[in-house]
């Protein structure tokens, strides 16, 4: 089942490339555009993390069992 969050965040990192590349050419107004698709990436990250955690916190516990000592 796929994630919207995760599709979100492969988005905006794709998305971010081009001026990525732009800025380290040295074009400054690409480096301002840069920083403010971190900020966005940072967002969707902390999304998919929280989303990670609601799945994790929603599965019941399956412990495996504690090892029995072998018979001797």
């Amino acid at each position: 089942m796929p994630m919207p969050e995760y599709e979100t965040l492969k988005r905006l990192v794709a998305e971010a490339e081009d001026d990525v590349n732009k800025a380290i050419g040295g074009n400054k107004a690409a480096g301002t555009r840069v920083r403010k698709k971190m900020q966005e990436i940072k967002a969707a990250a902390q999304d998919v993390r929280k989303k990670i955690l609601e799945g994790r916190d929603a599965e019941p516990d399956v412990s495996p069992a504690p090892a029995q000592p072998s018979p001797q």
